[in-house]
């Protein structure tokens, strides 16, 4: 009989010939993306909510 871890590493050698893809290497520069975008408009017009608030309800 054959030693069992031999044989599994055999297996193990096999398999890794019979499923390998070959894949291109890509860094990490490519892996990200880039989109030029418009800040949106602001909400509050430009205006300051919070002192607004306060002066009214003082």
């Amino acid at each position: 009989m054959s030693d069992p871890e031999s044989r599994s590493d055999t297996e193990r050698q096999d398999l890794e010939q019979r499923v390998h893809v070959d894949l291109p290497r890509i860094t990490v520069d490519q892996m990200t993306t880039s989109q030029d975008v418009t800040p949106p408009p602001d909400p509050t017009g430009g205006r300051d909510v919070d002192t607004e608030f306060v002066i009214r309800h003082a």
